[in-house]
């Protein structure tokens, strides 16, 4: 008995924090888990600042590609030289967040501690603000109670945290900018203005500029969007066209630029075909491996720089189709390996993989729980809600498709990472729930067992 009441005294107690948590206005709540994000990436900012300026391994981990392009830029070659020595224009990377750091290098030096903490501080901004499309997003799927937890869980989440306070990369500019287009998406269909639907295909152009992986979500998106809003009696398809139109109007000057400069027909980057070979050239110790980029192997960026950009993109091209097509059943199997590495972080646990990524070992089983708890979030929710859970559903059956086919890692995750970090909470919820149910039943049943005891 004595028991069963400091079960029944901890029970109340957590009822009512929680209680008092709940009655906290929602801004409240997100604006706490803001501060709580920025607080956190900042301490981490302080202790890493200084090794992204390191000049050694000619200033890779200042943005590698990224970096490197954004120095050409701010010393007045243009967006050019994507690797180490400054060669020729490129679309390699896209412009965006390239031209951003260029902006950071021409007020706060090129490659000094002081534009290297800038850097990572906006990063951080960005992440933390990240907080709101979260809690929005999840609200609008599922209520305020996964709002709620969801926004606090993206605040301490271990990637965002990694990917926007220690890297150099448009990860957590993508990230936000895409959080912001997934909320939008799923309140579009009741948009009555057609300007909004314009506004959404902007951004949408805008994010693409960032990162073109996400690019692959906007049919699907839209169809969506249009599909809800044919249920509430809304015009859709004309709106969808025209807001896919916002879309490529934000995307016609960089074609033209690309197809001027470079003469190819890249709308957003040229790179992918260099992906494709270097995931399938045969090297199954990594997923990436180093001696097929220029970036990394000198007799790669010696061809590069003597073939140029165009020319040596269209032998990467023929070698990869040659490749795949010689070796299918590699290919598979390589692109189930990549599938796996996707949803688990496992590749090899060989000595010799792990010597050079030894974050790995440790890596393995906290991204496979995370996955499981997303499914498993995923899967209660479609159970409760398929309309809600459909657009979820599709962005982890569509998105992840290209880096099957050319190589996997946490990265790549990066500009779905809240949308993911959204179900990995709601998998939480339910597994908490769950144990919770089952400890009542459990208390119940010995409530019970002891008023059968004769007294």
């Amino acid at each position: 008995m004595i028991v069963l009441e400091g079960v029944e005294r901890k029970g109340s107690l957590s009822r009512r924090i929680a209680d008092s948590a709940r009655n906290q206005p929602a801004w409240v709540w997100v604006a706490g888990a803001t501060l709580l994000a920025f607080i956190i990436r900042f301490v981490v900012v302080c202790c890493v600042f200084r090794n992204i300026a390191d000049p050694a391994n000619t200033h890779a981990e200042f943005g590698f590609e990224m970096g490197w392009t954004a120095r050409s830029i701010a010393l007045g070659h243009g967006f050019s030289g994507p690797f180490q020595p400054i060669t020729g224009p490129t679309a390699i990377v896209p412009p965006l967040y390239p031209y951003i750091l260029a902006g950071i290098f021409k007020l706060f030096g090129l490659y000094t501690p002081l534009a290297a903490f800038v850097t990572l501080l906006m990063n951080s901004i960005f992440s933390s603000l990240t907080c709101i499309p979260v809690y929005g997003a999840a609200k609008e799927a599922s209520g305020e109670r996964l709002a709620r937890w969801a926004t606090v869980g993206w605040a301490i989440y271990p990637f965002a945290v990694y990917f926007s306070a220690a890297r150099v990369w448009d990860y957590a500019l993508t990230s936000l900018l895409f959080a912001c287009c997934f909320w939008w998406a799923m309140r579009l269909h009741r948009a009555v203005r057609v300007r909004t639907w314009v506004l959404f295909g902007l951004v949408f152009g805008v994010t693409a500029l960032s990162n073109p992986s996400i690019v692959s979500m906007l049919p699907f998106l839209l169809m969506i969007a249009v599909w809800r809003a044919r249920q509430i009696g809304m015009p859709g398809i004309m709106r969808a066209m025209i807001a896919f139109s916002a879309f490529v109007l934000v995307l016609v000057p960089w074609t033209v630029r690309n197809a001027r400069v470079l003469h190819v027909a890249a709308p957003l980057r040229d790179g992918f075909w260099l992906e494709l070979y270097a995931g399938n050239i045969g090297d199954p110790t990594d997923s990436n491996s180093p001696s097929a980029h220029p970036a990394s192997n000198p007799e790669e960026l010696a061809l590069y720089a003597q073939e140029g950009e165009p020319a040596y993109m269209a032998q990467k091209r023929a070698m990869a189709v040659a490749t795949i097509g010689e070796h299918k059943r590699v290919f598979a199997h390589a692109s189930y390996r990549r599938f796996l590495r996707y949803w688990t972080g496992y590749w090899s646990l060989s000595s010799a993989y792990l010597q050079h990524e030894p974050f790995d070992l440790p890596n393995v089983p906290f991204c496979t729980t995370l996955s499981l708890l997303l499914f498993c979030g995923l899967a209660g929710w479609a159970r409760r809600d398929r309309g809600a859970a459909l657009p979820f559903a599709i962005l982890l059956a569509v998105f992840p498709v290209p880096y099957y086919l050319t190589h996997a890692s946490m990265d790549y995750r990066q500009p779905i990472e809240p949308e993911l970090a959204i179900l990995v909470t709601a998998g939480m919820l339910a597994v908490r729930d769950r144990v919770r149910a089952t400890a009542t039943e459990s208390i119940e049943i010995a409530g019970t067992d002891l008023d059968l005891v004769p007294s």
